[in-house]
């Protein structure tokens, strides 16, 4: 069975910055997408930063030039740069990934979600 463990969140000021990791564990064949979204209270959960298999990358426009999006395929991982917080980034960050896994299939897999709360 495939799991993503994120980690990394926690609590920051505004203006800080965060990196969140999540590697991705398991029966793993092949990782296309990895990507992070996010889900404030009240809202619905959105895509922050996605990033292919062939390694484009597509941000939100709330958090480009603020947030940098990367992958270590070698350790199936993919982390989230966030700089320059605010407030309005409070959030569950939730990961993100399509897998080929022991099905011999793609597969869609959530992580668990990690808190960052940006205290202003």
């Amino acid at each position: 069975q495939v799991q993503l463990v994120e980690s990394g969140g926690g609590l920051v000021q505004a203006g800080g910055s965060l990196r969140l990791s999540c590697a991705a564990s398991g029966i793993i064949f092949g990782i296309r997408t990895m990507a992070w979204y996010r889900q404030a209270p009240g809202k619905q959960r959105e895509l922050v930063a996605g990033l292919s298999g062939g390694g484009s990358a597509n941000y939100a426009d709330s958090v480009k030039g603020r947030f940098t999006i990367s992958r270590d395929n070698a350790k199936n991982t993919v982390y989230l740069q966030m700089n320059t917080l605010n407030a309005e980034d409070t959030a569950v960050y939730y990961c993100y990934s399509v897998i080929k896994d022991g099905s011999s299939r793609y597969r869609d897999f959530w992580g668990q979600g990690t808190q960052v709360t940006v205290s202003s």
